[in-house]
């Protein structure tokens, strides 16, 4: 398995295909091992920088592929290329896709996360089009679930129940990865994605920026004006210590 060590995270090398034809070799696998699958952009590696047990849910993780267009260049110029980036948003219609062309069963989701009523819209899309792939669950958990013991316990025999061999959590950063770190071992599942506002993607309920801006890395400028309260802050931040960290991992350099 080839990856970098890229501001103290290891990411694997791999592009969309890549990273897709990685998680079917669990999909299609007997064991259900709960792989999980994290997508670092530029809000994560902040976020890493600050918080250990953070840190610790990535290094647990089965696949880690970059998200954000700057973590890709930042590679590039520090002599570690990545081959191109895997958006959460992005990967999981891939999946998706490549279940629709195999010719095996149909592919068991789980949706965890969003708001109420946005994972059952996001169903309706998702069984309209791609009719292979079939949504056995979901579940929008209150604010604040993390924190109740016998609430996680709840959702992860809820999901368990299904036999869902894809679980889709959707709950942001860090809360997702803290949550499927903390409960992989009792998640009965082939493998999971932590994929942020990718739930609420499928179900029409936020826009995705135009291919244009995505393609230009500034999908984040879209996000951040349809969502200015919480992302202009956040953002901010962001613009202010990942130069700093870029900085150390150049300074590094031999």
């Amino acid at each position: 398995m080839t990856y970098i060590q890229l501001f103290n995270i290891k990411i694997d090398v791999l592009d969309m295909d890549g990273s897709v034809a990685r998680i079917f070799t669990w999909l299609d696998a007997e064991a259900r091992d709960c792989h999980y699958v994290v997508t670092p952009n530029v809000d994560h590696v902040v976020k890493l920088s600050e918080n250990a047990s953070f840190k610790a849910a990535y290094d647990q993780a089965s696949l880690v592929v970059a998200d954000g267009k700057p973590v890709v260049l930042a590679s590039k110029l520090l002599g570690k290329p990545l081959p191109g980036t895997v958006p959460g948003s992005d990967l999981v219609p891939a999946l998706f896709s490549h279940a629709q062309t195999r010719h095996s069963n149909e592919l068991r989701v789980y949706l965890l996360g969003a708001g109420p009523g946005v994972a059952e819209r996001a169903a309706e899309q998702i069984h309209a089009q791609w009719p292979n792939v079939r949504v056995v669950g979901l579940y929008s958990p209150p604010m604040g679930f993390e924190k109740s013991p016998e609430e996680c316990q709840k959702i992860c025999a809820q999901i368990n129940q299904t036999q869902a061999d894809l679980l889709v959590i959707g709950l942001g950063a860090p809360k997702q990865e803290l949550w499927v770190a903390k409960y992989q071992s009792e998640l009965q599942v082939k493998a999971a994605l932590c994929v942020g506002a990718t739930i609420d993607f499928l179900a029409g309920e936020k826009p995705r920026a135009p291919m244009w801006m995505r393609r230009c890395g500034v999908e984040w400028l879209h996000r951040m004006a349809s969502e200015p309260k919480r992302l202009v802050s956040r953002y901010l931040n962001d613009a202010v210590v990942f130069p700093r960290l870029f900085l150390k991992e150049w300074l590094k350099k031999d």
